[in-house]
């Protein structure tokens, strides 16, 4: 995880890169001048969350380019990364950044565009497309401010030499993952994207199942700075993104994904927030092919606490529940449990639970071991470290062993165990 920056620091230690701006020499293609090329941010939610991995510069209407002409020299890339919102001088935000991105290499894509490959990596500062701050417990999707500079001519294959003059910044950010969900508001107000099976999945007659994942409290709103953005729950981990991929789609045989968005923490008042949560996977179903008994909840953290809760409040709805570092004692200490031990020994809902014993965030043996003690012929997954491609994340992060489909007990991995279920 980044070290935390405070407001102050990052702002100061950015000023020795501030010298990097755009060439003020005219853009040129032998004598004809060139307009300004716009260029789009491409990203890619890795385990830790969602990076900047490349640049697309929108230059095939340029002409043919001669990639021999093309080296990691060519452009230099710096990289400017703030808070939607205000920060206070005393307070705490991970990842905002203000430095140079190293290309490590440059192509073109298939329509004749360049492609800046920009070094990125789990854990390291400078890439991120979220920010966490400290006071609210809130991800926010930062505003990205990214420069390119020329330092080198491009040559096209008819041998003319070209020199941008001006470098535009796309709006949009480009994340084809994410861009998959479409965007919503129920009636009660709540945001939620939802995925749509695709291809030879959505053309299969029959009806689908539904995944509804439940974010961890990091996504959820932050609604004193009217902050709420129905995007953190898709960029922060790919737990949603994970039934998402072609491998799930193929075990589930075509899903439906849907990513409520809560407007606080889930945690702050689960009895509130179930309703809500049930309206929306009623309308939902309603306009979609959606088989009512393949309908499946997994959530990590604060959505592993409203898993379950969802199972209390609605014993019926659900094939099975997924559970991940969800809490189910008092949060803080010294209260009433949030699901006390009588309702979980009447969840009836087949569960799978899941954490890791370096969790420190959640107690696991208070939570999911108790959890798993009380709910009827539920299933358990212990890790000891949460480790993914040789990288060892927070213990709380074990969300990233069912993004990635790891647990299993006797052969049978969890999204197969899930798909496997219907409701009775």
């Amino acid at each position: 995880m980044a070290r935390p920056i405070s407001r102050r620091t990052i702002l100061a230690a950015g000023t020795g890169a501030a010298g990097l701006s755009l060439p003020g020499v005219a853009a040129y293609a032998d004598d004809h001048a060139t307009t300004s090329v716009r260029f789009t941010l491409n990203a890619q939610v890795l385990d830790g969350g969602e990076q900047v991995t490349s640049i697309t510069l929108n230059t095939a209407r340029l002409g043919p380019i001669d990639p021999a002409s093309l080296t990691t020299g060519t452009f230099t890339v710096h990289a400017k990364a703030t808070s939607p919102i205000p920060i206070a001088d005393d307070d705490v935000i991970f990842n905002e950044y203000d430095l140079d991105r190293t290309v490590t290499a440059v192509r073109l894509d298939r329509r004749g565009n360049i492609v800046l490959d920009l070094s990125h990596a789990e854990g390291r500062t400078g890439g991120s497309t979220l920010g966490y701050i400290e006071s609210k417990s809130r991800n926010v999707m930062l505003d990205l401010a990214y420069t390119i500079t020329q330092r080198a001519p491009i040559v096209l294959l008819d041998h003319r030499s070209i020199t941008i003059e001006n470098f535009v910044q796309s709006h949009r950010l480009s994340d084809p993952e994410v861009d998959a969900f479409s965007s919503h508001i129920s009636g009660s107000g709540m945001k939620y994207r939802l995925y749509s099976p695709t291809g030879s999945h959505a053309s299969r007659r029959g009806k689908h199942p539904l995944i509804v994942w439940l974010h961890g409290g990091g996504e959820g709103a932050s609604l004193p700075d009217n902050y709420y953005d129905n995007e953190t729950t898709l960029r922060a981990n790919r737990g949603a993104l994970g039934f998402a991929t072609p491998q799930a789609q193929r075990i589930f045989n075509g899903a439906y994904v849907l990513v409520p968005q809560s407007t606080s923490a889930w945690m702050q008042d689960g009895p509130r927030f179930a309703p809500l949560i049930h309206e929306i996977i009623g309308d939902v179903t309603r306009r979609n092919r959606i088989d009512h008994d393949r309908i499946y909840v997994a959530g990590c953290s604060n959505g592993g606490y409203m898993s379950m809760k969802m199972t209390t409040v609605y014993p019926n709805l659900f094939a099975a529940s997924v559970p991940i570092c969800g809490v189910v004692t008092s949060f803080p200490p010294g209260g009433a449990p949030l699901i006390p031990d009588s309702e979980l020994a009447r969840i009836t809902t087949p569960s799978w639970l899941v954490t890791s014993l370096d969790d420190t965030t959640v107690d696991p043996q208070a939570n999911t071991s108790h959890a798993h003690d009380l709910i009827p012929d539920s299933l358990m997954t212990l890790y000891d470290h949460v480790v993914w491609n040789g990288h060892q994340f927070a213990g709380h992060w074990s969300w990233i062993y069912v993004a990635r489909n790891d647990p299993s007990i006797n052969g049978t991995h969890i999204w197969q165990w899930m798909a496997a279920q219907h409701r009775h």
